[in-house]
């Protein structure tokens, strides 16, 4: 653990405290603001899809400006935004909010690449545990995002005003950390050296399938559960200070594994710990699905976090072998791309269906994907899984 990687590793955390606060705040002022009740998500939607939007934009930036130039302009963004969102949810404007979270997005864009640069700051032998290491960070955002959240509610005459303005001041602290980081340079290109493989043909690897198909569809059942949290347990009577606890414990549960993931993946492999995560999503459903007490909505919440840290990790260590230095941004771009979609499609499915078919009925939706990213790992584990894998 070098100072860089340390202080990438506070960036994380600082990344994941707009995250966490936008997820615990956006549906509800969503909520108090939107036309009808089934859009009360689209604001958790629009950051989302903003960063699907800014994914080559931020590809481009970081090819051409560096690691962390694009970061600075990713941090400058979110501090705009921010205060954007602040004005919006002041004057009651939902759409003006929407179109706050979708320029946040951009910010969303660059932090998604954090746990990529982590890997260039540390020896190769290290990759693993440096990529868990700066996931790990995220335990930042469980802790102050939460209760951020939970203190600025009420700071000004309008709910949740205040929050975002805290997150301006976040965004401020961001600018501040990054400024200590020196990445190395990327990699240099000789004259008419080749600029490496089409990304069609890096995409056509079996193992960068299930890469993407793990980390899109495991991101996007966490994001599905978790941003219709907060709108669940309002219907079930809860206030906003049990919504806080369920999601302080679910981040958690997402990033606290960090500091062992790296570990296990060295020792096991990255397919078992990833079908791990599998399984324990499985067993958040089935919690879920058990009944709407607060410990239910703990405890579920708690083993979604653990079980999107394992197969975010190992799709992210797994994407690793299947890229050149010299296709890393376009590479990048094309996993967080899908991740991103996956997430806006989730986002907004998350609070059509909560306040439409209720909480068992997105649970048992849930159940799809994550059948279909169990088939994809015992495919890659096969046998023939393997031969293919070689051929690409």
């Amino acid at each position: 653990m070098n100072r860089h990687l340390l202080l990438l590793t506070l960036c994380q955390g600082l990344f994941l405290t707009n995250n966490v606060t936008f997820i615990a705040i956006n549906g509800l002022v969503g909520l108090q603001l939107a036309p009808f009740g089934w859009m009360a998500t689209l604001p958790v939607m629009g950051y989302v899809v903003g960063g699907a939007l800014a994914t080559p934009l931020v590809a481009r930036a970081q090819a051409r400006l560096g690691r962390k130039r694009s970061f600075q302009i990713g941090l400058l963004v979110a501090l705009g935004s921010a205060l954007l969102a602040a004005f919006a949810a002041s004057t009651r404007q939902f759409w003006l909010l929407v179109a706050a979270t979708m320029i946040a997005g951009y910010y969303s864009a660059n932090g998604q690449l954090y746990r990529f640069a982590a890997a260039e700051l540390a020896a190769p032998d290290w990759r693993e545990k440096a990529v868990s290491l700066v996931l790990a960070g995220g335990l930042l955002g469980a802790i102050v995002g939460p209760n951020l959240a939970a203190w600025t509610r009420t700071l000004l005459p309008t709910p949740f005003v205040g929050a975002y303005l805290a997150l301006a001041v976040v965004a401020l602290l961001g600018m501040a950390v990054i400024a200590g980081i020196d990445f190395p340079p990327a990699p240099a290109k000789a004259a008419g050296a080749a600029a490496g493989r089409p990304l069609g043909e890096i995409m056509r690897q079996p193992v960068f399938i299930v890469a993407i198909v793990a980390a899109a569809l495991g991101y996007g059942v966490m994001n599905l559960l978790m941003a219709a949290t907060p709108l669940a347990m309002q219907v079930c009577g809860f206030d906003f200070g049990a919504t806080a606890q369920v999601l302080q414990w679910h981040v958690i549960g997402m990033f606290a594994p960090g500091f062992f993931t790296g570990h296990l993946i060295k020792r096991f492999g990255v397919l078992p710990v990833m079908g791990t995560g599998v399984v324990l999503n499985f067993v958040c459903v089935a919690v879920a699905l058990s009944g709407v007490d607060l410990q239910q909505f703990l405890i579920a919440l708690f083993a979604l976090g653990v079980g999107w840290n394992f197969l975010f990790t190992g799709s992210t260590t797994l994407a690793l072998t299947a890229y050149r230095p010299e296709e890393r941004d376009r590479a990048q771009a094309a996993i967080n791309f899908c991740v991103f979609a996956t997430m806006a499609l989730t986002s907004f499915a998350s609070g059509a269906l909560v306040t439409t078919r209720g909480w068992n009925w997105l649970n048992l939706g849930s159940l799809v994907p994550l059948v279909v990213v169990a088939a994809v790992l015992l495919w890659l584990g096969t046998g023939a899984g393997v031969r293919n894998r070689r051929a690409g």
